[in-house]
């Protein structure tokens, strides 16, 4: 089993369909959940999973907890779509990636992409937090270019 970081093949074919909105007002809402390395998330995944999560641990629990959209934006031909970092205190987990997927989705739950934080990382009686790349257009956490 492994995390491979990777765009769900699915959102892609979901984002041509209308699917998604990103818009900071009044679009769809996106939770992370994290999992442990013996998870498989890749970009075959569809949908949320509790297979490989994370036990519920203080503030975590199944299903992970809501991102706050930082909206869209468009520089030199390269849109992006961002959100605000997510921490999760009182937490004793150890985490090897999460999975961005959306709640308002007709497909319920719909997975939008894998994170694998390339190792095993730990938080004991504390905070967890993901933080998200800068939203520019070689770094920001989803981008569409071409």
């Amino acid at each position: 089993m492994a995390i491979t970081q990777a765009i769900a093949n699915s959102f892609k074919k979901e984002l041509l369909e209308g699917e998604h909105n990103f818009k900071s007002s009044g679009g769809d809402k996106f939770k992370i959940a994290l999992y442990t390395s013996s998870a498989t998330l890749n970009s075959a995944t569809t949908a949320f999973t509790a297979t490989g999560e994370v036990s519920n641990t203080g503030q975590y629990t199944s299903g992970g907890g809501a991102l706050t959209n930082s909206g869209t934006s468009i520089t030199a031909g390269v849109a992006r779509a961002d959100f605000a970092d997510r921490s999760f205190t009182g937490v004793t987990l150890t985490a090897r990636g999460a999975l961005i997927y959306n709640t308002s989705a007709t497909v319920t739950n719909a997975a939008v992409c894998a994170l694998d934080f390339g190792a095993d990382k730990t938080a004991t009686a504390g905070v967890f937090t993901i933080q998200f790349p800068a939203a520019t257009s070689t770094a920001a956490i989803l981008r569409i270019s071409g």
